[in-house]
């Protein structure tokens, strides 16, 4: 497990690869200057203060923020959504292709760090797992990618080969013994199977379940709290279709079980949910207030479960606030702190000694920046490794109605082109 704790700089050397960002705007509203340096942030001061040993980048106008992670992806079936008559293929080197792609396409919106499940056994045996952790070493200084392991059964006859499966895929890399327990005729078998494994290879587990039986749940709850620390379970939509008293015995059960609940507020779940399902999200404020740990995924990016996933952690922060009844800063906390500690990472924040794992937004708080997170930059171990820059104009008779309006109005306008 990564080290949690902020390592100081000693300065003893120059660092050819620091960067110092300049006039960043904080979220507690300070406009500071944040020198960077072998991966970590050296110093924070008041704007103009710090000195660069190398480039210097503007932030004026953006916001800076702890950069978002991605705890729950499906890197193997990303964009497999049907765009024409042609079957998908899951032969390993599309699967390669479209995991690393997708890597990208949610690096870009700001995730340095991704966990994906991905299924072993049934027909592809091992070859998308070889595939998504040969995409793991292309994005190699881009992007962390994690692969969760996801066999389909683990008991019974049919379950010794999904068993043997799991064993060969965290032995070849997989860093996460998954899977889910809903689909196998014995689900309590099922989870301590998987708990067995991770303990024979001292691995996090990382589990899908959806069910709304509040027994079932009980009793998972039960056997991973008492058996291994630190469990993930998500999306854990079941929830929401409960009594809300029985939903908040349940809450009250995950939270003694210390275990980590990863919702998805946009929806599908790399093929798990159904496709036309109504698809709710977990009642994030009722368990946040039981005392559980409540971390955002993407889920689906365009594959049956979801077409038209966008797998970008500020849409779900957006969507917790806008429709969770969540504020804003607790929003983007679970797509970044909390997703984080879910996903066994260090800790960020925009103070010197933290990991660079860095977000920079247009914007001027964090509501705006959940509402018009247009123009991005991404810096993953002290590096600009991704730029997403928005411009937005408007014809003469718009620009015309624009000089008429008052000044807030003009203002509005103005950012949002930004």
């Amino acid at each position: 497990m990564p080290d949690s704790q902020p390592q100081p700089s000693n300065g003893a050397t120059a660092d050819t690869t620091a960067l110092v960002l300049c006039g960043a705007r904080l979220t507690d509203g300070r406009i500071v200057d944040v020198r960077l340096g072998a991966g970590r942030i050296e110093a924070v001061g008041t704007a103009g203060s710090l000195t660069a040993h190398g480039a210097r980048l503007d932030l004026a106008g953006y916001l800076l923020l702890p950069a978002p992670a991605e705890p729950h992806a499906h890197s193997d079936t990303a964009l497999t959504a049907p765009a024409s008559d042609r079957p998908v293929s899951y032969a390993p080197e599309e699967v390669q292709r479209r995991a690393t792609e997708a890597a990208l396409l949610q690096l870009g919106h700001g995730a340095t760090a991704l966990r994906s499940h991905v299924r072993i056994g049934d027909a592809q045996e091992l070859g998308r797992m070889e595939a998504v952790l040969q995409a793991r070493r292309s994005l190699r200084g881009l992007a962390e990618l994690t692969a969760v392991a996801v066999p389909r059964l683990l008991t019974g006859v049919a379950g010794a080969d999904g068993m043997a499966a799991l064993r060969d895929a965290v032995r070849m890399g997989a860093g996460v013994a998954g899977g889910c327990p809903d689909l196998d005729p014995d689900p309590a078998g099922y989870v301590e199977a998987v708990l067995e494994v991770a303990a024979e290879h001292d691995c996090p587990v990382d589990l899908h379940t959806d069910g709304d039986d509040p027994a079932r749940l009980a009793r998972l709850a039960a056997m991973v709290g008492g058996m291994r620390p630190g469990v993930t379970l998500g999306p854990c939509s079941g929830l929401a279709r409960l009594p809300a008293g029985v939903a908040a015995r349940v809450a009250d059960q995950l939270a003694a079980a210390g275990v980590t609940v990863v919702c998805l507020p946009q929806g599908g779940c790399g093929g798990v949910e159904r496709g036309g399902a109504e698809r709710r999200v977990a009642p994030v404020r009722l368990l946040r207030a039981a005392g559980v740990r409540v971390a955002a995924g993407g889920g689906a990016l365009r594959d049956m479960s979801n077409p038209v996933g966008r797998g970008d952690p500020l849409e779900s922060a957006y969507l917790l606030a806008s429709q969770g009844g969540m504020r804003a800063a607790d929003a983007y906390g679970t797509v970044s702190t909390a997703a984080r500690a879910a996903m066994g990472l260090p800790e960020v924040r925009v103070e010197a000694g933290f990991p660079a794992e860095l977000l920079a937004v247009r914007g001027d708080g964090i509501e705006s920046v959940l509402s018009l997170a247009y123009s991005r930059i991404v810096i993953h171990r002290g590096r600009v490794v991704a730029r997403t820059s928005a411009v937005r104009e408007y014809c003469d008779s718009a620009a015309a109605v624009a000089l008429e309006l008052p000044r807030q109005g003009r203002s509005d306008l103005g950012h949002a082109g930004r």
